[in-house]
């Protein structure tokens, strides 16, 4: 699907070759990985908190995130702590998600990405 300008002026360009669009269909057909888009919504979570706040096991929180993250829907960062434990966050990456059926029956998906990471690729918690 060709990028359009309105999309190219919210974020990066849309309509990647590279997005899987069965990956990204079974992601938003999963309850869990749903609930976990909607925790990691208004900020960045860690497994542990992933599996507290959506009521999941925690090998249902590693398995879902890495389905998020192979779909491209959610990406990885590490959050470094004044103690020196460091732990992996998790966050969204993607501000619209687009599914449309063409004519010829094929499915196809429109990711629009955040216009500028404001944010490093690592967060500072205190503990």
């Amino acid at each position: 699907m060709p990028t359009s300008d309105a999309n190219a002026v919210r974020g990066w360009p849309t309509g990647s070759e590279d997005t899987d669009v069965q990956a990204v269909l079974a992601a938003l057909e999963d309850n869990a990985c749903r609930a976990i888009l909607e925790a990691t919504s208004n900020e960045p979570l860690t497994a542990t908190e992933l599996s507290e706040r959506c009521e999941i096991p925690m090998s249902t929180a590693y398995r879902k995130v890495e389905m998020l993250t192979d779909a491209d829907l959610v990406e990885e960062r590490v959050r470094i702590n004044t103690s020196g434990k460091h732990a992996t966050e998790y966050r969204p990456c993607f501000d619209d998600v687009i599914v449309s059926v063409a004519e010829s029956g094929s499915v196809e998906i429109e990711l629009t990405k955040p216009a500028a990471e404001s944010e490093s690729p690592h967060a500072v918690a205190g503990d």
